[in-house]
């Protein structure tokens, strides 16, 4: 399956080797594959994708940030051409024009492909409250795909969207993320427009961003940023106070006390919670337990508090009609006709104290991390307990927006079942661009693959400075990408930061012995341009990975294409008897291939 990360999209159609429309037949075949998964609502028709194909034609690809870049885009959020439902029949209208943070990423080149699926009128973290049908989990069809924006995350997940926009109140962007091993980016609120998207909590909605990696969610993001007077609760982007700690050494990651923490009897969540933990101390982090107690006490406020009659309001209309509404999203509406006035005064008096008890954390970390969901259901589950199941889910993500944070969810791991985990960032609001960053971070450490769709992660196009507390180290053999040893490089917490070439200087061997087979890569008057990867540690880890290196296989400065140097793999020059020479293959994965090729 072709990836439909931005770098790879973006490097084919700066190549010519792919045109946007080829993009979009091969995302029409994917989609008849799934044809029995209710992810759409409505489609583009394939005349109009392949007319919008032609336009794009006639422009640079360079010249467009999001040329050719297929999304789509929850039914709560309006797309000319196309109705909003919000997954309810009798609420359908035709927009007139598309929302702003919709009509900005086509204006970016990006291409519109429908209207997905969701809990009706985002009221729900499950996916399955839709006259349209349950959407199923890209991994287990069994299990939730989370909600409410079910069909954004499962398009992505399974390859037939670049990015989806979704919406999030209560973590209707981040959990459907977890169960599809995306990431979902819920910026601050009024960062991203909310104009032309059906609310459900009017105070409290954000626009939110599904994507394969981080640094797609930045990229969309940038594009769709943009102060918007007509939107009443947009905010001008503010400079966040301690800007910049995602680049500092040793920044403070709170964690809860292990007291404070409800998996609901899911033991792999609870070690995998662990692991990430683990996994940010390698990344150079400071982990510290902070009291998460008036975070969960501020979740309860959403539904529990007088917020519930905001949906009131959006869905009071078709009360009326006993057909109209789904039967769980009418008793949960319902009861937003009870609050009183004074409720409601009550209720924000404890919301600003919580908001106080809160700044505790902040005062000792620049972000928190927490599970994005504690559990996963199965459908049956959640069909049998609706209501208890959806509010157990909101367990780390319904205090959010109440409290005004910025969150990146990303994945983390997956269970003995093979179902996705992934965890949360949180930080204050406009601390986006350091949650983005350390969230990149923190998802290429986990090292999964993107989505449902084992696609690689994206070769990085450059490579950026390394901080002072960590070491730069060239690999060429069993410890890139997917390759027996590379667990020992994510053990100690290193992440990918390029995909590169080595200056025509160095000669690559098969080296005899194993397993696991290894090259040995030794500079030469004849040499070739080896193909590497540069991974950046955390120091604490260099120690324990150089004395495991076995002879005669080394640790030296090894030139890289662009001229720089950095540290990497070599082999002393005596190792190399009774070895193959193999550089006319120019990797070590080309010469892997080649003798699978050739096995009988």
């Amino acid at each position: 399956m072709r990836p439909l990360d931005l770098a790879s999209l973006r490097a084919a159609y700066l190549s010519g080797g792919q045109s946007p429309r080829q993009t979009i037949e091969e995302v029409l075949a994917r989609e008849a594959r799934h044809a029995d998964n209710p992810i759409w609502i409505a489609r583009v028709a394939e005349d109009a994708l392949f007319a919008r194909c032609a336009q794009l034609a006639q422009q640079d690809p360079a010249t467009l940030p999001l040329y050719g870049v297929p999304f789509a885009i929850k039914d709560n959020i309006d797309l000319a051409g196309l109705p909003t439902t919000a997954a309810c029949p009798a609420f359908t209208y035709q927009p007139a024009a598309s929302a702003s943070v919709v009509q900005r990423l086509i204006d970016a080149g990006a291409i519109a492909l429908g209207k997905t699926n969701l809990d009706q009128f985002a009221t729900g973290l499950v996916g399955t409250r839709s006259p349209y049908g349950i959407v199923r989990n890209s991994f287990d069809a069994r299990y939730l795909a989370g909600g409410s924006s079910s069909g954004s995350a499962v398009a992505v997940a399974l390859g037939l969207a670049s990015f989806a926009l979704g919406t999030d109140t209560a973590g209707s962007g981040r959990v459907p993320a977890a169960f599809n091993n995306l990431v979902g980016y819920k910026p601050t609120l009024g960062l991203l427009s909310t104009r032309g998207m059906v609310p459900a909590c009017r105070t409290l909605d954000a626009l939110s961003i599904f994507a394969l990696t981080a640094g797609d969610a930045a990229l969309v993001a940038e594009a769709a940023r943009g102060f918007d007077a007509a939107d009443p609760w947009a905010r001008p982007a503010q400079r966040a106070a301690q800007r910049g700690w995602s680049q500092r050494p040793a920044p403070r990651i709170a964690v809860p006390a292990p007291v404070g923490l409800e998996f609901f009897g899911n033991a792999g969540y609870a070690r995998l919670f662990e692991a990430a933990r683990a996994r940010c101390a390698w990344l150079g982090a400071v982990t510290l337990e902070v009291d998460i107690a008036p975070l969960l006490d501020a979740a309860r406020l959403l539904y529990e508090g007088p917020w519930i009659a905001e949906r009131y309001l959006v869905a009071r209309p078709l009360l009326a009609d006993p057909a109209a509404l789904h039967p769980v999203t009418r008793r949960i509406v319902e009861a937003g006709a009870a609050p009183s006035a004074a409720e409601a005064f009550a209720a924000q008096y404890r919301l600003q104290g919580l908001r106080a008890a809160a700044r505790e954390i902040w005062s000792v970390a620049d972000a928190l991390l927490l599970p994005t969901a504690p559990t996963h259901f199965s459908i049956e589950e959640e069909q049998a307990q609706p209501l208890l199941r959806n509010s157990q889910l909101g367990t780390y993500t319904n205090f959010v927006n109440l409290l005004d944070l910025a969150a990146i969810a990303v994945p983390a791991g997956f269970t003995a079942a093979g179902l996705p985990f992934g965890v949360t960032l949180l930080a204050p609001a406009w601390h986006d661009a350091d949650l983005l960053a350390w969230g990149a971070r923190l998802h290429q450490a986990a090292g999964s693959a993107l989505g449902a769709t084992n696609a690689p992660w994206p070769q990085p196009a450059a490579l950026p400075p390394a901080p002072g507390d960590t070491l730069d180290i060239a690999v060429c053999g069993a410890h890139m990408s997917g390759l027996p040893l590379n667990h020992q490089l994510t053990a100690r917490g290193a992440w990918l930061v390029a995909a590169t070439r080595t200056a025509p200087a160095y000669r690559l061997y098969a080296l005899p012995g194993g397993p696991p087979q290894r090259p040995g890569m030794v500079r030469a008057a004849d040499g070739r341009a080896i193909e590497v990867e540069v991974w950046r540690m955390p120091e604490e880890g260099v120690a324990s990975f150089v004395r495991g290196i076995p002879a005669p296989l080394g640790i030296g400065r090894v030139c890289l294409q662009d001229g720089s140097e950095v540290c990497g793999f070599l082999c002393e020059p005596l190792g190399i008897n009774g070895a193959r020479d193999i550089s006319d293959c120019g990797s070590w994965r080309a010469w892997l291939a080649r003798q699978g090729d050739a096995a009988p």
